[in-house]
């Protein structure tokens, strides 16, 4: 009997032959994509002003001290705080509570202050993402920090132009905010230069009062509740060791102590609860 043998097909051994197409193509798309994120740009200001807005909407660890960086919205003092968003109702927020030092006294923080710090870090995103100022705050007062360079040309009082309508959306939202106001001009402990002035006790005080004016002007922030001060030297943020600390150094604050703000909504932020 005659046994036919079939030959078997030999398989054509590597990747089918489309496979090389297909590598080309997903290399070329893979090139295109990255060529359009290399041509685009990131807004930095921005973004950093909508991460500030969600550090206080969501209670983020980063909320730190001036030295320790973080958020530019801290702490006057060195403890760790998270802030409630003040639009949603008391009973659907949680208790938010820095667990590093679980073993310690809490702290409460006032709801006058948590709803008086969160209004002016909204009104004052863009400038608190560019470092013109600062919001802090403690267990007592909120403090809203200027810096020299943003406000005041070197040896001068007068507030700069591009300050005014700043200023005037912080008179907004003090003038529905009760507290007693302070506002201390600091400098650094170089003797001032200007003539106009006889010392850095005159110039920072002069600043103060220019501040005070603005915060005034149209009444709807009661002059009764507002003092000036001129602090020189004292109280310095860093050592008075560089240029850089010096720069620091200069500066305005307003303080606000134990605010309380009328409701923008009938729901209401709790007391934020903090451990050192």
């Amino acid at each position: 009997m005659a046994v036919l043998l079939a030959k078997r097909k030999r398989s054509p051994r590597g990747a089918p032959s489309w496979i090389v197409t297909f590598a080309d193509l997903a290399t070329l798309l893979l090139t295109f994509f990255i060529l359009l994120l290399s041509f685009a740009e990131m807004d930095i200001e921005k973004y950093r002003a909508m991460a500030n807005s969600m550090s206080v909407a969501f209670g983020s660890d980063n909320v730190l001290a001036d030295d320790k960086g973080g958020s530019p919205l801290t702490l006057i003092e060195s403890d760790s705080v998270s802030l409630p968003d003040p639009g949603n109702a008391l009973e659907d927020q949680p208790e938010f509570i820095d667990e590093r030092g679980a073993n310690g006294p809490r702290t409460r923080v006032p709801e006058g202050i948590v709803e008086l710090a969160s209004r002016l870090i909204r009104e004052l995103e863009a400038e608190v993402a560019s470092e013109a100022l600062t919001v802090n705050y403690d267990t007592e007062k909120v403090v809203i920090r200027f810096s020299e360079d943003a406000t005041f040309r070197s040896g001068e009082a007068a507030i700069k132009p591009e300050m005014i309508p700043i200023i005037e959306r912080v008179v907004e939202v003090l003038a529905v905010c009760s507290g007693e106001v302070l506002v201390a001009g600091y400098s650094d402990d170089r003797p001032v230069a200007s003539g106009r002035y006889r010392s850095n006790w005159d110039l920072s005080a002069a600043r103060a009062v220019s501040v005070v004016h603005e915060l005034v002007l149209n009444r709807q922030v009661s002059a009764d509740r507002v003092t000036a001060a001129g602090r020189a030297e004292t109280n310095p943020l860093v050592p008075n060791d560089s240029a850089e600390n010096r720069a620091r150094n200069r500066r305005v604050e307003i303080a606000i102590r134990d605010p309380e703000c009328m409701a923008a909504t009938d729901t209401q932020s709790p007391a934020v609860e903090i451990l050192p």
